[in-house]
C-alpha cells in the first residue's frame, strides 16, 4: 500500500512537473493575416522571464529548411505583462510561401508571405456593415425599427416635441441599437472615399438592399449609399437636422433588433434635433455648444457623394436625383449656424460621445465642397471654400489626441483629420491648372500651402513616434475606449502622409499599427471577428447577435484594449468565461474576448468603416510591391513588372489588340504627328489576320515596339479565384510561343529594325490577368512578364454601354489627369494601357482622345518611351 501510494505520488509529481515544463514562458507575435513580399515584416518575441535568446530563425514550413537567421539585437526589455521583448525584422526575405519563426524553443504561428494576403479583406468587413443595417436588415432578412421616430428639442425650428419624422434606415452604432449622425456620417465618408480611391478592390456580389446579386455597382458603394440615404432623412430640410435616434434607455435589456416599446410612444424612438444647445443627460446636460461637428460631417459626405455622381457613371445610374449638391451646401450652412461642437445625449448612464473638436470637420467639409463645386459644370468657385479650408486647417494642425496619454470617450472625433488629406490634394490639383476666379498669385502659392498642410500630418505622427519608439510593439496609441479605432485612423494618417509626401520615414510605425490589429500585440489575437479565418480572432464579442443567436459578426472591429485603470473603474463589467488571456493582462492594458467586457470587446460600426478604407488601401498597395534593382525603382505585381522607374518622368503608351483594330491607323498617324513611339502588343491571331497587315507594316515603319500578347488570347486563371489555373504548363507555353513565328516573319520582312530586337522578350498576358505560377512559367522560358500600371481607368476603354463597368472616354481621360495631378510620383514609369480597337457597340472611342492626352502630358514634362526602353533588358 505504501509502495502504491509512493508510485501515485511520484506519478502526480512527474505529471505536474511535465505540465509545468510545457507551460510556455515566451511567445512570438505576428500579423496573422500575413505580409506582402516587399513590405516591412516584423514579429515581436515576448517573454515572462528575464532570459534573452541570442538569435532567431525563419523556417520554410513545407521543407523545414532554415531560410533566414538573425541575431537578437532589437531588445526593448519589459512591456506590459512581459519582462523581455524583442523585435524580429525579417523584411529581407521576399519569397512567397508559408513560414514560421523560431526563437529558442518557441515557434510562431504560421506566417503567410504572398501578394494576395489582403485580397478580399475589405469586402469581408462589409459583411458587418450590412449586418448593422436598420430598417431592412439583409442578414436577418427582416426589418427593424421601422417606426422611428418622435422629435425632441426641435421647437426652435417649428417642431414640437413628439412630432413624428421618418428617419428609418442607416446603421446601428455598435452592439446596442442607437444611431448617431456623427458616426454614421464619418463612416459614410470613409466608404465613399474607399470607393473613390480604390474602386477596383471591391466586388459586386450584392444588390443595393444587401441581398445576393449583382447590380453593376461595387458593394462598398451600395453600402455608402445606404448611409447617405439615411443622412438625407436626418437632414430633411435646410433648417432641420437631427443628431441621434434613441438613447441609453436602449440598454434596458439584451435583445435582437426589432420594434422597441420602452421609449414612451408606441414603437417610436426619440429623435434628437440639433439646436446647438446642451441637451438631456440624466441629471446632467451634455456640453453641446454649437451645430458644427455633426453638420460638417454630413456636408462632407454629401459633397463626396455628389462628386462621385459626376465622376462615376455606375454610381450615378443608381441615383439620378442629384440632390447631394444642395444638401452639402445646406449642411455647411447649418454647420455655420452656431460654430461649435454637438455632443450626444444620454438619460441614465454617464457615457456619451463627448466630442470637443469641430474645426477639423469644417476643414473637411470646406475642402470637399470645393472639390464638388469645382467639378460641377457651371458650379463656379472664387476660392471661397479653399480659403475656408486653409483657415480651419491652421486652427487644428494636429489632432489633439496624437501623442497624448489619455482622452475622454470620442473627445477628439473623428480620430483623424481627413480634411488635411483632401485639402492637400486640392491645393496640388489647383496648382497644376488655373481655375477661373483665382488670382495668379494665389495659384502660385498653392503648392507651398499643400506642403505646409502635409507637414501637419508629419508633426502629429512624430508625436506618436516619440512615445512608440521605446517599446517593441511601437505602440504610441493611448489605451482608451475604442483604442482600435484610434489605431486604424493613425495607420491611415501614416498612409496618407506617405502618399502625399513620398516620405517613408514612418513606414515601420505605420506597419506596426496595422500589424497590431491583426495579432502583433500582447494577446496574439486579431481584433477583427473572423479575420483571418485560420487565426485567433474574437469569438465571444459583446454582441446580441453572437450571445443570443450564435450568429457570426464577420468583419466587425472590436473596441480594443484599455488601460487597466479604466477597466477596473467601469460600471457593470463582469466576465462570463475564464479569461483565456489572463497571463497577458497588465495594469498597462487589458483585453478580453468575453461577452461581458463591453469596454474592449464590443464591435463598432464606424471603426469597421474606417478599417474598410485601410484594408482597401492595403489591398491596392499589395499588388504594387516596390523593389529596387539596378538603381531603379520598379513595381511588381505577382511576379510581373507593372511599372518602370517611378523616380523618372517617363512613361510608355501601351496598346493591345486581338479581335478589333479600328483605331490602329488613327493611332499610327496621331503618334507620328506627335513624334513619339508607342508599344503594341498583339495576339498571334491578330498578327495572322490579313486585314491587319497594312496596320502592322505602318507601325513597323513608324518605329513602334511590337510585342507578344499570346497566340489565342486564352484566359489563364479564374476571374474569382485567381490562384486557380485554367491551363496546363504545356498549354501556356504553346500559347506564349505561338505568336513568335508571325512576329519573326514581320521582323525579317522589315530588315530586323533595332527597335524590334527584344520584341519577343516581353510578354503581356491576355486579359491582363495572370498569377504567380504564370509569372514563374514565363521566367522558365526566358520571357519577362509585364502588365499595365493600375490606378487609372485607361484599360476600361474597351467597355460598352451595356457593361456594368462601362466608362466613358471623358471619365477615362479625367482619371488619368487626376492621378497625375494628385500622386507624388504622378505617372512616372507608367505602362498606360489602352486598346488598338474596340467593339463597334462602343461608339465613344477613347483612342480619339490620345492626341489631347499626349499634348497634356508633354506639357507636364513627360517623355514617351517604348517598353524596351522603359524596362531595358539588363534589368
Amino acid at each position: 500500500m505504501y509502495k502504491l501510494a509512493f508510485l501515485l505520488l511520484l506519478f502526480s509529481f512527474t505529471t505536474f512537473n511535465k505540465n509545468f515544463e510545457e507551460e510556455p514562458d515566451s511567445w512570438i507575435r505576428i500579423n496573422l493575416l500575413g505580409y506582402t513580399p516587399g513590405a516591412s515584416k516584423i514579429a515581436v518575441w515576448c517573454s515572462s522571464s528575464d532570459r534573452i535568446e541570442p538569435e532567431w530563425q525563419l523556417i520554410e514550413a513545407a521543407t523545414q529548411k532554415v531560410v533566414l537567421t538573425g541575431k537578437s539585437k532589437d531588445n526593448f526589455g519589459a512591456y506590459g505583462p512581459f519582462k523581455q521583448t524583442m523585435r524580429i525584422d525579417f523584411s529581407s526575405w521576399k519569397k512567397p510561401g508559408k513560414y514560421y519563426l523560431r526563437v529558442g524553443k518557441t515557434s510562431s504561428p504560421a506566417i503567410n508571405i504572398n501578394y494576395d494576403v489582403y485580397k478580399g479583406t475589405a469586402d469581408f468587413c462589409l459583411r458587418y456593415m450590412r449586418q448593422q443595417r436598420t430598417g431592412f436588415n439583409p442578414f436577418l432578412k427582416d426589418s427593424c425599427h421601422t417606426q422611428d421616430g418622435y422629435t425632441l428639442y426641435g421647437q426652435s425650428a417649428g417642431l414640437p416635441d413628439s412630432a413624428f419624422v421618418d428617419v428609418t434606415g442607416g446603421w446601428h452604432d455598435a452592439s446596442d441599437y442607437l444611431q448617431y449622425a456623427t458616426t454614421s456620417a464619418n463612416a459614410t465618408w470613409h466608404l465613399l472615399a474607399a470607393y473613390r480611391d480604390f474602386p477596383h478592390v471591391f466586388a459586386d456580389t450584392k444588390l443595393s438592399n444587401g441581398l445576393e446579386g449583382s447590380n453593376g455597382l461595387a458593394d462598398v458603394a451600395d453600402e455608402a449609399k445606404w448611409g447617405i440615404n439615411w443622412l438625407l432623412k436626418m437632414h430633411p430640410k435646410a433648417n432641420w437636422m437631427f443628431n441621434q435616434i434613441a438613447d441609453d434607455r436602449d440598454h434596458a435589456r439584451l435583445r435582437m433588433p426589432g420594434l422597441d416599446s420602452f421609449y414612451g410612444i408606441g414603437h417610436q424612438r426619440p429623435v434628437y434635433f440639433i439646436n446647438g444647445e446642451p441637451q438631456q443627460r440624466g441629471k446632467l446636460l451634455n456640453n453641446t455648444r454649437g451645430t458644427s461637428s455633426t453638420a460638417a460631417k454630413m456636408a462632407s459626405a454629401f459633397a463626396l457623394a455628389h462628386y462621385l455622381l459626376l465622376k462615376d457613371s455606375a454610381f450615378k445610374k443608381l441615383d439620378k436625383r442629384g440632390i447631394y449638391y444642395d444638401k452639402a451646401l445646406d449642411a455647411f450652412r447649418y454647420a455655420q449656424k452656431k460654430p461649435g461642437v454637438t455632443q450626444t445625449a444620454s438619460v441614465k448612464a454617464p457615457y456619451i460621445y463627448a466630442e470637443e473638436n469641430w474645426v477639423d470637420d469644417m476643414e473637411l467639409a470646406s475642402a470637399s465642397i470645393h472639390d464638388m463645386v469645382i467639378n460641377t459644370p457651371a458650379g463656379g468657385d472664387n476660392g471661397y471654400y479653399m480659403i475656408k479650408a486653409l483657415t480651419y486647417a491652421k486652427q487644428e494642425k494636429i489632432t489633439p489626441w496624437l501623442g497624448a496619454d489619455t482622452a475622454s470617450h470620442y473627445q477628439w472625433y473623428p480620430f483623424i483629420n481627413a480634411g488635411h488629406y483632401e485639402l492637400a490634394k486640392q491645393l496640388r490639383t489647383r496648382k497644376n491648372g488655373p481655375v477661373a476666379g483665382y488670382t495668379k498669385q494665389f495659384i502660385s502659392e498653392l503648392w507651398n500651402k499643400a506642403d505646409t498642410v502635409v507637414q501637419y500630418y508629419r508633426q502629429g505622427i512624430q508625436k506618436v513616434w516619440n512615445k512608440a519608439k521605446s517599446n517593441a510593439f511601437y505602440r504610441g496609441i493611448p489605451f482608451i475606449w475604442c483604442s482600435n479605432n484610434l489605431t486604424v485612423s493613425f495607420a491611415i494618417q501614416c498612409y496618407w502622409y506617405r502618399e502625399l509626401s513620398g516620405d517613408r520615414t514612418f513606414s515601420h510605425l505605420e506597419q506596426a499599427n496595422f500589424d497590431w490589429l491583426f495579432g502583433c500585440n500582447p494577446w496574439g489575437t486579431s481584433m477583427v471577428y473572423g479575420l483571418p479565418s485560420w487565426g485567433d480572432t474574437p469569438t465571444d464579442p459583446h454582441s446580441a447577435f453572437t450571445y443570443l443567436k450564435k450568429y457570426p459578426i464577420d468583419g466587425g472591429l472590436v473596441d480594443g484594449p484599455v488601460y487597466g485603470s479604466i477597466y477596473n473603474s467601469l460600471i457593470g463589467i463582469k466576465l462570463y468565461q475564464p479569461d483565456e488571456y489572463a497571463q497577458f493582462q497588465s495594469e498597462l492594458a487589458v483585453y478580453h474576448d468575453d461577452f461581458g467586457d463591453y469596454s474592449t470587446n464590443e464591435p463598432t460600426m464606424d471603426g469597421t468603416a474606417s478599417l474598410i478604407y485601410l484594408l482597401a488601401a492595403r489591398e491596392a498597395e499589395s499588388q504594387t510591391t516596390e523593389l529596387k534593382k539596378g538603381g531603379r525603382n520598379y513595381t511588381y505585381d505577382r511576379g510581373a513588372i507593372t511599372r518602370g522607374d517611378s523616380t523618372q518622368k517617363k512613361l510608355a503608351l501601351v496598346f493591345t489588340g486581338h479581335e478589333f483594330s479600328d483605331g490602329g491607323h488613327f493611332l499610327a498617324q496621331a503618334l507620328s504627328q506627335q513624334h513619339i513611339r508607342a508599344s503594341f502588343f498583339f495576339t498571334g491571331d491578330f498578327y495572322r489576320d490579313p486585314a491587319n497587315q497594312s496596320l502592322i507594316n505602318a507601325l513597323v515603319k513608324g518605329g513602334h515596339f511590337l510585342g507578344n500578347h499570346s497566340s489565342r488570347h486564352l484566359l489563364y486563371c479564374d476571374w474569382k479565384k485567381r490562384d486557380s489555373l485554367l491551363v496546363s504548363k504545356e498549354e501556356f507555353v504553346s500559347d506564349l510561343t505561338g505568336t513568335l513565328e508571325p512576329m519573326q516573319a514581320f521582323r525579317k520582312a522589315n530588315g530586323n529594325p533595332p527597335n524590334l530586337r527584344t520584341s519577343d522578350l516581353y510578354f503581356l498576358p491576355p486579359y491582363e490577368w495572370y498569377n504567380e505560377k504564370i509569372a514563374e512559367w514565363c521566367g522558365e522560358v526566358g520571357k519577362k512578364l509585364i502588365n499595365f500600371t493600375p490606378g487609372t481607368l485607361s484599360a476600361a476603354d474597351y467597355t460598352t454601354p451595356s457593361d456594368k463597368n462601362y466608362r466613358t472616354s471623358d471619365e477615362i481621360y479625367r482619371s488619368v489627369v487626376q492621378y497625375e495631378n494628385t500622386r507624388p510620383s504622378g505617372l512616372n514609369g507608367f505602362l498606360l494601357l489602352m486598346h488598338v480597337g474596340t467593339d463597334p457597340k462602343r461608339t465613344d472611342k477613347f483612342y480619339k482622345h490620345i492626341p489631347r492626352l499626349i499634348k497634356h502630358l508633354k506639357a507636364k514634362g513627360y517623355q514617351f518611351q517604348t517598353v524596351d526602353m522603359l524596362l531595358p533588358v539588363q534589368h
